[in-house]
Parts: C-alpha cells; structure tokens; sequence
C-alpha cells in the first residue's frame, strides 16, 4: 500500500505529534508500504529519506501552546505537488483542524484519508467561529481515529462525528535498555534509599512551554533539595536553559542539569540516569508519549493527575500521582518515592507491563486496518478544479 502521512507540525522541532508520524511511519515500511511524509521544515532541516519539505513553518498560538504551522500559496501549492505525484492509496493527515498542511490537503484531495485527532482542547469561541469554516475539510475524511478518550471527546463536542480509538505508540525495545549519562549513576545502582545523596529527578518536555508544568517542578525541587542536600535534578528540551537556571535559588542551581535539545540516544539514557521521572503537566495533554517513553525505559513515574496521565497510568499503579499544580504535594511524593526503592521497583515493573499495550508492532496494524478499510479502488488524486 501507498500511504502519504501529513504532518502539521515543524520536523525541526521535536513533539509528541512529529515522534508519533515517524515512529507510524518507519512502522509501516517494516510491514512493507511505501510511505511518504510531508511536513513543515527549515531548508537545513535533516528530514528522514521518506519526508519531504512543505516550507517552513511560522510560530502560531494554538491549544494553550505555541505550535509551528506552515499556511499559505507556497505550502498549500506544495501539498498539492505532493499528492499529485504520490499516487497514494489512502491518505493520512494528522491534527486535520489545526491551521496547517492537514488542512491544506484535506482541501485539496479527493479519494481515502484518514484523519488521526491528537489534542485535546476546551471549547472556546475560536474552535466555535471556525467550525464551519473546517467543515468542508473534515467532510471528505473517511476514516478517523483518536489516539485518547479525551481527544475523541474533543472531536465529538466541539467538531462532530466520532473516531476509532488508536493509542500513540512506542517502540518499547528502543528505550528498555540504555547507560545513564556520564556523571548519573543510574537506577541500577540506586538499590536502596539514599536520603544523604538524595536521589535524582528527571524532566523531558518543552521548558519554555507553561502546560508542561516545569515551574511546578522547580518549586518542588526547591522545597526538596533543602531537605536533600544531594537532590539533582536533570532537565532536557527545548527551551533557554539560563532562564531555567535563573528560576532556581542559588544555592541549588549547581544541583540542575540542563541538557536543552537531546539526541534520540541521549533522551533514551536521561531516562535510564533518575531515580524518578516527574511529568508535571498542567493539562492540555491527551495521551503524554513521554509517559509511555519513560515506562518503556522502566523509570519511576511522579506524573500529575490530570486526566490523560491517569489513563495511561492505570489510576496510580504504573506511576504515582499528584494534585496537578500542586508543588508541594509533588515534593511530598516525591521524597516518599526516593526513600521506597521497593515500591519505585513495583511501579517499574508495572509501567513495563502495562506500555506493551502501546508498542508500534501492534498500534501500527490497528492503523493498517482502518487504511483497509477506508481504502478503494480509487488512489487520492488532486481534486478537480484546484490544480496540481
């Protein structure tokens, strides 16, 4: 089968929805289909050879975040080019409503698409003003998939129609084993509480981002590591690390590692280095793939208990939970967590447990079967009248 994916979002900065398409995508050639992705990327961007460049992206507000879109004649005459030349057996456009090349090849093409809903949103008088207007997009979709309970709702309120549901994917043997980063002692040798030491806490997410909840963490960490005077904390994603840095008391600032933008690799070991791995999101997160990174690699969860992450968790027994916001709380926990290797070894062995519901060997054929059905005789064509 040949399957054209749509990404809305830069390739040049990581995302959950840009790790999702790749991840899908190399998936899907392992099963043996052609598939091509067009995304929004810098002329330099280092695309993967089965992604090509829609344009670069322009920074727009969107869902409580400030995403990286790509909008215009030159995109929209890009993703036509894209189609025209495909000769796609089914079409698969992620995020179809946000403003960006979904959108644009919603508009354009005729035949199968399938459209995959990522966010989860409230209702709000833009979505209200704008619904119409996506209508004429949405309408051609034939297949649709959600990859959370809270984004088919979002679909279902604020859009219409329904969605199968389709979790985010991991590759769970990609993060099961890895060495700590030089100067972490890892897991491995945390056997045992260590209140004099004090243990280390990891953060991966976009830290200029205020929904990911780094704030609340540093204020926990401020609350902990005057009780721990061996506490560390490591931090890795985009975002200025000396702004990070400055929001931290002096005296604990040579205790936070600020990695900024990781390799793959790196990302993978940054798992493997914390005693715990805190996501202290504030909302807006339908699924949370580094939850289900962060329980392949079989690190400890301190995650806030916003509905998504209480989900993917099984309600507290794949990874702890705390009031979301609450830095005190989160501090509380985490301390209790540090000092109990016996429970962090339970809640490991039930994240590794539980993630193998989303590993890619089985959420990618659950994506093949809605191509399967969706798909006809017909290939996706530029639809007449709008040029190639």
């Amino acid at each position: 089968m040949k399957v054209g994916i749509v990404c809305p979002y830069t390739w040049n900065v990581p995302g959950g929805v840009q790790q999702h398409i790749g991840d899908l995508a190399e998936a899907l050639i392992g099963f043996g289909h052609q598939v091509s992705v067009i995304t929004p990327a810098d002329d330099d961007a280092r695309l993967p050879s089965y992604a090509v460049s829609a344009g670069r992206a322009v920074p727009v507000p969107y869902n409580g975040s400030v995403a990286r879109l790509a909008f215009g004649f030159l995109s929209s005459a890009r993703v036509r080019r894209w189609i025209n030349d495909g000769g796609f057996d089914v079409l698969h456009v992620h995020e179809p409503a946000a403003p960006s090349l979904g959108l644009l090849a919603c508009w354009a093409a005729a035949g199968p698409i399938v459209g995959t809903f990522h966010a989860s949103y409230q209702k709000s008088r833009v979505v209200s003003v704008t619904a119409p207007i996506l209508q004429s997009a949405l309408e051609k979709i034939t297949g649709r998939i959600a990859v959370s309970e809270a984004a088919r709702k979002t679909l279902v309120e604020h859009l219409g129609g329904d969605a199968v549901l389709i979790p985010n994917g991991v590759d769970t043997e990609r993060y099961a084993m890895a060495e700590p980063l030089p100067g972490w002692p890892g897991r491995a040798a945390a056997g045992a509480a260590r209140p004099d030491a004090g243990g280390a806490l990891g953060f991966l997410g976009r830290m200029d981002e205020p929904r990911k909840g780094l704030q609340t963490l540093l204020r926990a960490f401020e609350i902990l590591g005057r009780e721990r005077p061996g506490l560390r904390l490591l931090l890795a994603g985009p975002g200025d690390a000396d702004d990070v840095i400055a929001r931290v008391p002096p005296e604990l600032r040579p205790r936070v590692v600020v990695l900024g933008m990781v390799s793959e690799a790196d990302k993978i070991r940054a798992y493997h280095s914390v005693d715990v791995f805190v996501a202290p999101n504030l909302g807006g997160e339908s699924f949370g793939i580094v939850l289900a990174e962060a329980m392949s690699a079989g690190a400890p969860i301190l995650a806030s208990d916003i509905e998504a992450f209480d989900r993917v968790l099984l309600g507290g027994r794949a990874g702890a939970l705390f009031p979301v916001g609450d830095a005190a709380a989160l501090a509380a926990a985490a301390g209790a967590l540090l000092d109990d290797p016996a429970r962090r070894k339970r809640l490991s062995a039930e994240a590794r447990a539980a993630v193998r519901a989303y590993d890619w060997s089985s959420v990618a054929r659950d994506v093949v079967r809605v191509y399967e059905t969706v798909a006809v005789d017909s290939a996706v064509v530029v639809e007449s009248g709008l040029g190639a």
